[in-house]
């Protein structure tokens, strides 16, 4: 038995756990509309507190669903092709460390 399955046997352990993913995944969440303000990966972590969330939660599992469809649909209105977006993807994060390197270091 892993340790999720251990705290939920317990019927205060499952309020417990909620409880404690509940908060992890809404700092991470409050964390990531910060940083969509803020330089950083606003909606990378945005979306990873969703993530957290979702594990527990069905809106937040619901909201994923709907975000990710979302985009697939704009991917496809746009027709861009796998290897494009792979390569806006690279070029992003390296203009984000490189602009980080010039400003912090």
């Amino acid at each position: 038995m892993n340790f999720r399955q251990q705290i939920k046997a317990n019927p205060y352990g499952s309020l417990i756990w909620r409880i404690f993913i509940g908060v992890i995944g809404g700092l991470v969440t409050i964390i990531g509309t910060i940083f969509l303000f803020a330089p950083g990966p606003g909606l990378l972590v945005l979306l990873a507190g969703l993530g957290i969330l979702a594990t527990e939660f069905a809106w937040a599992a619901n909201a994923i669903r709907k975000t990710k469809s979302i985009a697939q649909s704009t991917s496809e209105k746009f027709r861009i092709p796998l290897w494009v977006k792979y390569l806006i993807v690279a070029g992003g994060a390296v203009i984000s460390i490189a602009l980080l390197v010039f400003f912090y270091a």
